[in-house]
């Protein structure tokens, strides 16, 4: 028998068995060096009712019990008795307190006495800050590069609850059936690419945004075109990309090649490799992507589409981009804080050909809302799962054909 003098209990619900929550929950505990016990398990007796735990958990001192509590909400789970919140000032700019509460991608509750108020929104890894506005306390989400000297961090997981997203009825699954299993590369993919064009209309519908994260790829394998007719269409309400799409986009448009390769002829051109250079060269001169647009220099492609329009997006760079284009944020944390700046109205997001800017949107993208990535490499949304965002859901195919497809779908 454990003599671990801390102890609390969780709540969790849901399909506890056959979605794997339950044991996932009970590995971390184990992992972090806490122990448990199940005080009680009520499995559902139909195939649509969800099960409950009541699990209690013990750790060796408060501070690790802690931990354990945060890393549970991850999958859902709540304290049955989770106090209230404890606050304390940040020590300085970019530092929260030692025993900060680290966010999941839930939808998160925090009591400050006796009344529950929900956060501004849902992003892991961040801190949590009471603040007030208009007379009334309010709890907003923050990257630890935002915080500052004095405000008030929520520390422990006292007084903090998150909630899941509904998951789809039991029964119904085959009607998203593309969001039923983490990778999918056998599946039909005629039947995959009609779910997707189906659940945008949905949210077009709704009012909602569809976000998409992009990258080179979407040139090299000569589906602008597609992706163009997209933009056209209205389905493309907000991009995410680095300078490598943009800048071959606008190659495209401006020489024909992508990369110095012909694009119609799929052979090298004399020259071609400087042309990526000479294209960030010729925006940089008009002074930005619309004025090249507004101009009559840039006259097609992805880029020049979304201008027309007037769709936002934004391009965060890296260390080993040319030039950039001048549209292109260098700093990542100003590039972070456009990206969040977007996602307001977002209700689909689908990630084509890219891992690390994938990685980054999923980073800060609520659970909530519905993730699709595609990508010829199966490890891209592995490893985006694997960071977190449990709601990724993955397709193994070739770019080109893939958005050829979902543009005749829609368009």
């Amino acid at each position: 028998m454990s003599t671990d003098p801390h102890s609390t209990t969780v709540t969790l619900s849901g399909h506890l068995m056959d979605t794997g929550v339950l044991a996932r929950v009970l590995d971390d505990v184990l992992e972090y060096g806490g122990d448990y016990r199940i005080e009680s398990l009520e499995l559902g007796r139909e195939h649509e009712d969800e099960s409950r735990a009541h699990i209690q958990i013990r750790a060796t001192d408060p501070d690790l019990l802690e931990r354990i509590v945060m890393r549970l909400q991850t999958h859902g789970a709540n304290a049955v008795d989770p106090g209230t919140a404890i606050t304390r000032p940040a020590p300085a700019d970019g530092v929260f307190p030692d025993d900060f509460y680290s966010t999941t991608n839930l939808d998160t509750f925090v009591r400050l006495d006796r009344e529950w108020i929900p956060t501004d929104r849902a992003e892991m890894d961040c801190g949590l800050v009471v603040d007030e506005s208009g007379g009334r306390r309010v709890v907003r989400t923050v990257p630890v590069s935002d915080v500052r000297a004095g405000e008030a961090v929520v520390c422990g997981a006292h007084g903090v609850r998150v909630e899941m997203p509904p998951s789809v009825v039991r029964g119904e699954e085959e009607e998203f059936g593309f969001m039923g299993s983490a990778v999918s590369s056998e599946k039909p993919q005629a039947v995959l690419v009609r779910q997707i064009a189906e659940r945008m209309r949905e949210v077009k519908a709704a009012g909602r945004k569809v976000l998409w994260v992009g990258g080179p790829a979407v040139v090299h394998t000569g589906a602008s075109p597609a992706m163009v007719r997209l933009v056209e269409a209205g389905y493309v309400d907000v991009l995410f990309a680095g300078n490598a799409l943009a800048t071959h986009d606008i190659e495209s448009a401006l020489y024909g090649t992508s990369l110095g390769v012909d694009l119609a002829k799929g052979s090298g051109v004399p020259h071609g490799h400087e042309h990526h250079i000479r294209a960030i060269n010729t925006i940089r001169a008009a002074g930005s992507i619309a004025a090249a647009v507004e101009s009559g220099v840039l006259t097609g492609g992805v880029m020049h589409a979304l201008v027309r329009a007037g769709k936002p997006f934004v391009l965060v760079g890296s260390v080993r981009d040319d030039g950039p284009l001048p549209d292109v944020h260098t700093d990542v944390i100003e590039g972070q804080r456009a990206m969040r700046a977007q996602l307001p109205g977002v209700g689909f997001a689908i990630m084509v050909a890219t891992m690390l800017h994938a990685i980054a949107t999923g980073n800060i993208l609520p659970a909530s809302i519905p993730l699709v990535c595609v990508d010829i490499n199966p490890a891209t949304v592995t490893k985006l799962a694997d960071r977190g965002s449990a709601q990724a859901m993955g397709i193994v195919t070739d770019i080109g054909l893939f958005l050829e497809q979902l543009a005749r779908e829609l368009t």
